[in-house]
């Protein structure tokens, strides 16, 4: 058959099937679902439909099938870990759960999901590693006027959708320009309470704690739905045009921290023996003094006895004191001189010797050579000796008379 066949498209067996018919049928059928009366039988043709009657039908279809597809753009889901924020006409409505949930298609209502478990990271101060330094975000001043370089990052997560939707004004995804702007506003103030010192050595922790109180703090203040998760302070040290001025002190705070202990160390070993040879020395000044007051207390006592004795017998006890004088004045020399009356000799007696023999241990040849008479002594020294020891006698006896008689 030729394309320019007229008898071509119209039902032939031969060919495809006629268009105008396949659009009656469809027609009909629209017809038939609107309500429309259904064609006369009993071999009648059936009524032709009118292209107004068509166009009709297939608008109502294309406005059910709109009216269906708007109204199935309102279901949403929210997932375990988020909150639905249903706004209407741009105003706050509702927040939704997890779970299936439906609002009124746009532009009466849409709704924003929201992660609430999503832990964001904000660095401060660097990006990326320590070497990529942003000096305007990390130079800041501590207490004593020092200036040091501090770089830390900030993990914050949303604990209200509402307030983090309608009172953030971020310019940022994330909020990340508010949150940040509270960091370093915290964290400024944080330092510039503390030493140098402080900050560069043991004071980290606390630091970062304390910062993140204030952080909290400030978005709280704001109402933001933000809660600070952490702060971690990864790198504190001085600026590189001082960083040997700062080495040069930290070793001069060490060297002095070492001598420190050192002088503790010696201080422990001396004061305790200082201490208990000073307890020593009065523990033994404390006895010197008890036993001259015990002596001074006897020797007291006993004159006061020998005084009462004295004023009963003062001849008899004058004697006695003599006695007892001589014999301990005596007992100390080891040789002794003795008159012999009518003789002309000295005799010699090696008392020391004797004394040595009489010892314990004493040596038998000294013993023996001590216990051998001695020589007599030439009779013109021996004389001179008696003649001075005679005189002595004679004037000693002459006292003993005169204090007799006197008595």
């Amino acid at each position: 058959m030729s394309q320019f066949d007229p008898n071509r498209g119209r039902g032939g067996n031969d060919g495809p099937p006629d268009l105008d018919e396949i659009f009656r049928r469809l027609n009909q059928k629209l017809s038939r679902l609107l309500g429309a009366k259904p064609p006369v039988t009993g071999g009648s043709p059936s009524p032709e439909v009118s292209p107004g009657g068509i166009f009709r039908g297939g608008a109502l279809a294309v406005v059910g099938v709109v009216a269906a597809l708007w109204l199935g753009s309102g279901f949403y889901v929210v997932d375990a870990s988020e909150e639905g924020v249903v706004l209407r006409l741009g105003s706050y409505s509702r927040t939704t759960g997890p779970g299936l949930g439906w609002h009124l298609p746009y532009p009466f209502e849409k709704v924003e999901i929201v992660n609430l478990t999503e832990v964001r990271s904000l660095e401060i101060g660097y990006r990326g590693s320590a070497k990529n330094r942003i000096p305007e975000e990390a130079l800041m001043l501590t207490d004593d006027q020092n200036i040091i370089d501090v770089q830390f990052s900030v993990q914050y997560d949303i604990k209200d959708a509402k307030d983090f939707l309608f009172n953030n004004a971020a310019r940022e995804k994330d909020a990340k320009d508010i949150v940040k702007q509270a960091a370093e506003t915290a964290i400024r103030e944080v330092v510039g309470r503390n030493k140098v010192d402080f900050v560069l050595n043991e004071g980290r922790a606390q630091i970062a704690v304390e910062a993140q109180t204030l952080i909290q703090q400030i978005v709280d203040r704001y109402k933001l739905g933000i809660r600070i998760a952490k702060v971690n302070i990864n790198d504190v040290q001085p600026p590189q045009a001082v960083s040997a001025a700062f080495d040069d002190a930290v070793k001069a705070g060490q060297d002095k921290e070492k001598l420190r202990n050192e002088g503790q160390a010696y201080a422990n070993d001396v004061i305790p023996k200082a201490r208990g040879l000073a307890s020593r020395l009065m523990e033994e000044a404390e006895g010197y003094r008890q036993r001259v007051v015990d002596n001074a207390e006897g020797d007291a006592s006993r004159f006061t006895s020998v005084l009462s004795q004295y004023a009963k017998a003062p001849k008899v006890m004058r004697d006695r004191m003599y006695y007892d004088m001589m014999q301990q004045v005596m007992s100390n020399t080891s040789k002794v001189v003795v008159d012999q009356k009518g003789g002309g000799n000295l005799l010699y007696l090696p008392l020391d010797k004797l004394m040595q023999q009489a010892a314990p241990g004493a040596n038998p040849a000294q013993a023996a050579s001590a216990a051998a008479p001695a020589p007599a002594v030439a009779a013109k020294p021996a004389a001179a000796a008696p003649a001075r020891s005679g005189r002595d006698l004679t004037d000693r006896a002459g006292r003993t008379a005169e204090t007799t008689g006197e008595e």
